[in-house]
């Protein structure tokens, strides 16, 4: 079966969580350091297709869910939305937890769940994305039809523009971001906020 590029079902999930995990790691796969495999695409993944209906898009190939697109077009009104009704579920869910040293990061994420900051938006560029792709789909135009999809869909709805966030270390991820037109907006510790002016 070919890869094909169609609007994400609800019973798309697990291969949605699947990708998140598989590439979670700054772009590489991070299972080994979830003990739950499903925390990371609680954070990363899960929200936006409930969030945002309309928004999401995935990659299917022979082997299910190889790669997606999510989104929102309103990050303020989608914070608000995610502490009404996402993290309160999780943080029940997912107690805090000490670090148990052996290298492990669910700590993390669990800590982000409990105490999520809002995310920084750039004036002008209200929508946000995340983004992935398996490696064996990488390098075959995927990426940008994802994210060109999603600028045609945003752009129906008037959205001026769109933001992401991307670890200083994915540097293949950011050469991509570059390549498709987004330009870094502002670096922090972590990596780069990049922008997208979809006007």
């Amino acid at each position: 079966m070919p890869a094909v590029l169609r609007p994400y079902h609800p019973s798309d999930q697990p291969g949605l969580y699947r990708v998140c995990l598989a590439t979670g790691d700054a772009g590489r796969d991070a299972a080994s350091l979830y003990r739950d495999p499903e925390l990371l695409g609680h954070v990363y993944a899960g929200p936006y297709p409930v969030a945002d209906p309309g928004l999401t898009w995935v990659v299917v190939d022979e082997g299910g869910v190889g790669g997606y697109v999510v989104a929102t077009a309103d990050t303020p009104a989608f914070d608000d939305w995610l502490e009404a009704r996402w993290w309160p579920v999780l943080r029940e869910r997912y107690p805090r937890r000490a670090d148990p040293g052996d290298g492990t990061r669910d700590h993390v994420l669990v800590d982000v769940v409990h105490d999520h900051p809002r995310i920084d938006v750039p004036a002008g560029f209200p929508a946000h994305l995340h983004i992935d792709l398996l490696p064996h789909l990488q390098g075959q135009g995927w990426g940008r039809r994802l994210v060109g999809t999603l600028a045609d869909a945003l752009r129906a709805r008037g959205v001026p523009g769109l933001h992401l966030g991307v670890s200083a270390q994915n540097t293949g991820a950011i050469a991509f971001y570059e390549r498709i037109g987004l330009r870094v907006h502002e670096s922090y510790d972590w990596g780069h906020r990049m922008v997208l002016p979809l006007g």
